[in-house]
């Protein structure tokens, strides 16, 4: 299993932030099948003011740039990524073409 890490900013308007997260508290099931299919086994997205951290579970050979995307091959997926690009922003050192931004392992907790 491999993990993965990616960072984005929300707009930094407290009103859109409240929006977002009651968003996330009843995530569309179309989006919740869409990512499983694809392999995500487990995801978690923290936030810090207007920061996100996006943790998530995948099969090993896993390419977020060319697979995560896929689950938007389904309409109410693409819908969901278009609502809630109103609420985010890239964050800054983010890449060119990427929404997204891919976050470098710097510690694992070696386990005895």
């Amino acid at each position: 299993m491999a993990t993965f890490a990616q960072a984005l900013d929300l707009v930094d308007d407290p009103v859109l932030i409240a929006e977002y997260e009651a968003h996330h508290r009843r995530v569309w099931p179309e989006v919740v099948r869409a990512l499983g299919g694809i392999g995500i086994t487990q995801m978690r997205i923290f936030r810090l003011g207007s920061r996100l951290f996006m943790y998530y579970e995948a099969p090993d050979g896993f390419d977020p740039a060319r697979d995560y995307q896929a689950y938007a091959s389904d309409p109410k997926c693409r819908e969901w990524d278009e609502l809630m690009r109103r609420y985010q922003r890239r964050a800054p050192g983010t890449p060119d073409g990427v929404w997204w931004a891919p976050m470098q392992e710097v510690f694992t907790l070696p386990v005895p």
